[in-house]
């Protein structure tokens, strides 16, 4: 019964910012690590950000313009996003490590939410 729901995205001009959202909910005992994701029309899915307990990770293509954050009281990650460019138009998904009271640990996908930077 866990879940992952994705939610924040839309359009927005370049330059602009969006706050991405991402949810856990269910019979949930930890969340380890949570990592964010997206693909872009035509392209290979990547890896944009990461965080665990003690560290975050970025490709470089959004260093010093996204960052990773966590509520663990609201079992929550979030990814703020600012001086967006049209190449970051893409929808991105969440990924989390997490451990259910039931069924042990296992990896969990959101549904995505789509970015779309134009002018």
């Amino acid at each position: 019964q866990v879940q992952l729901v994705e939610s924040g995205g839309g359009l927005v001009q370049p330059g602009g910012s969006l706050r991405l959202s991402c949810a856990a909910s269910g019979s949930i005992f930890s969340i380890g690590t949570v990592g964010w994701y997206r693909q872009a029309p035509g392209k290979e899915r990547e890896l944009v950000a990461t965080i665990t307990t003690g560290s975050t990770n970025y490709a470089d293509s959004v260093k010093g313009r996204f960052s990773i954050s966590r509520d663990n009281a609201k079992n929550t990650v979030y990814l703020q996003m600012n001086s967006l460019k049209p190449e970051d138009t893409a929808v991105y998904y969440c990924n989390a490590h997490i451990f259910a009271v039931r069924d042990g640990a296992n990896v969990y996908w959101g549904q995505g939410t789509q970015v779309t930077v134009s002018s």
